[in-house]
């Protein structure tokens, strides 16, 4: 059995190689690897197209699909095999090179980003492509490069809806990414170190003893106020009401995405939603102690998959509940009040941490 530090590319290489893998076998393991991380938020995307459309439902009393398939699960083939088939309509006067990047770069940097998340251990494999230690740096840095593709998709659609949508993209990602750097810093700042696996791990010291049971130390119960501040953030990073200004249908069509259809609308479709499960799994990782659960470790996976629904469904209550905000509101609320909070909060942890180290 491999030890609890093995990652998933080192112990692929060993099943299928045996012994110390070369450079060309340990780069075959960790293509498979990745495919195998992959399948986590490209199926939960596609479990979505059915999910989000009940939970829809539910909040605003209306029926949501029923009819194909049991309980209406069959709408997710049918939602598939119908965005698919649609001809690719590409309108005259675009820029095809960045027209046809963007889609790309929205759906598959929040696939890059799971590569350092630790999503629990299985059979004594840590579930985990990579984990440097700039891990929480890495995760920040390759969900931001959605901004550029869909800056891109608005530029180069040659729509000036669309072109609206990516700037105002950008606008939001300024105004809210520092926020959410600055509150992942004040987690850093508990843990003394970037590294993802580092950041799980002082999360499963106890915190408090209640009744016998054992309350560990998440960062969520350690500092609440620095959790509300991600999950508010958070919700503008993945462009969910009351922050999705760059789609904002009542107002410039679409967004960024109005002149895309078939494969490149569902390109951008699933890296939306694709994003939601990485901010999920942020959220999970920093302040809910990442796969730790009530039971054997075996269920840590499951776990993990239970936090970042989690999550999903509370993007989803903003999305049915919370009215959206005006481009101007978004960006005061982003630079004279979230970032204000923020830098309160960091500064109040360094001396939290200074006062008890």
């Amino acid at each position: 059995m491999f030890p609890l530090t093995t990652l998933l590319p080192e112990a692929v290489a060993r099943a299928l190689f045996g012994g110390p893998p070369t450079r060309a076998e340990f780069a075959v393991a960790a293509l498979l690897a990745a495919a195998l991380v992959s399948f986590v938020p490209l199926t939960s995307a596609a479990v979505v197209i059915w999910a989000k459309r009940k939970v829809t439902a539910a909040f605003t009393d209306r029926i949501a699909p029923n009819r194909t398939g049991p309980y209406g699960t069959l709408i997710i083939v049918a939602d598939i095999f119908r965005l698919l088939s649609k001809e690719l309509v590409v309108p005259e006067g675009v820029d095809r090179p960045a027209y046809d990047l963007g889609p790309l770069l929205v759906a598959f940097s929040a696939i890059l980003g799971f590569a350092v998340i630790p999503m629990g251990s299985l059979f004594g494999v840590t579930l985990q492509l990579a984990d440097p230690e700039v891990g929480l740096a890495y995760v920040f840095a390759v969900a931001s490069i959605a901004t550029l593709g869909l800056l891109l998709c608005g530029y180069a659609s040659n729509n000036k809806y669309s072109f609206l949508g990516g700037l105002r993209a950008v606008a939001q990602n300024i105004a809210y990414e520092i926020p959410l750097v600055l509150t992942g810093a004040s987690v850093v700042l508990f843990t003394g170190s970037l590294r993802m696996s580092d950041i799980v791990a002082t999360q499963q010291q106890p915190l408090v003893a209640v009744a016998g049971v054992t309350v560990p130390s998440w960062y969520a119960l350690v500092n609440p106020f620095a959790f509300v501040l991600f999950m508010v953030a958070n919700l503008a990073e993945v462009g969910r009401n009351p922050f999705d200004i760059p789609e904002a249908p009542t107002e410039i069509v679409a967004g960024y995405q109005t002149e895309y259809s078939s494969v490149y609308f569902v390109l951008i479709y699933m890296g939306e939603f694709i994003h939601i499960f990485l901010g999920g799994a942020i959220v999970a990782t920093l302040f809910l102690g990442g796969a730790a659960g009530p039971g054997p470790e075996s269920l840590g996976l499951l776990w993990f998959l239970a936090k970042i629904w989690g999550v999903f469904l509370f993007t989803q209550w903003a999305r049915s509940a919370v009215p959206r905000v005006r481009i101007d509101q978004l960006i005061e609320i982003g630079w004279k009040g979230m970032l204000v909070l923020s830098l309160v909060n960091l500064v109040l942890t360094a001396v939290v941490v200074g006062v008890v180290s």
